[in-house]
């Protein structure tokens, strides 16, 4: 599964994308995952409450399901103006 990091959650993580093999079956479980990972992982996902997620480019919700996903992408919520 390919993974896409925008914004400050790219710098904190250190790539904009991987590639990942995953046994999460949710975004919450993959997000679980990476947290234990690395520290720059846990960094990026400790305030969740500004993190949005987008399976195969549709925003999605944390308890979404990954079965059949090729992409999920991270993001900072989007602003008006």
């Amino acid at each position: 599964m390919q993974i896409r990091y925008f914004a400050w959650l790219r710098e904190r993580v250190g790539t904009p994308v991987e590639e990942v093999e995953t046994s999460a079956t949710t975004v919450a479980a993959l997000i679980e995952e990476l947290r234990k990972r690395d520290e720059r992982y846990a960094y990026a996902f400790e305030d969740m409450s500004a993190v949005r997620v987008a399976i195969d480019q549709e925003l999605s919700e944390m308890d979404a399901p990954l079965s059949g996903a090729r992409e999920v992408a991270f993001f900072p919520p989007m602003t008006g103006g």
